[in-house]
């Protein structure tokens, strides 16, 4: 029996996490993926942190260098194998 104190249309309030932290937790592990695998790297001189001054709310300026993805084709003779079904002997 249905509660009659109870409205079928509201649809229940889902429980877990938001979608944007699951959003901002996969570009953090992209973003650590790509510094961990070298495709970045940050120009930091001695082991030491760079001096940095802020200025009227100006973000610091930070060489980033990227690697170069190259893509094109080529030409190769290549042998593939044969497969066959024989039924009752005969191919």
């Amino acid at each position: 029996m249905a509660d009659p104190y109870r409205d079928e249309r509201v649809a229940p309030s889902k429980s877990g996490t938001s979608v944007w932290v699951w959003v901002a937790l996969a570009a953090v592990v992209i973003v650590g993926l790509l510094f961990a695998t070298g495709f970045w790297s940050a120009d930091v001189k001695n082991g030491d942190l760079p001096e940095v001054s802020v200025d009227g709310g100006k973000l610091p300026a930070v060489d980033v260098d990227s690697k170069e993805v190259v893509v094109g084709t080529e030409k190769k003779e290549i042998d593939v194998p044969v497969v066959g079904v024989k039924d009752n002997g005969e191919e």
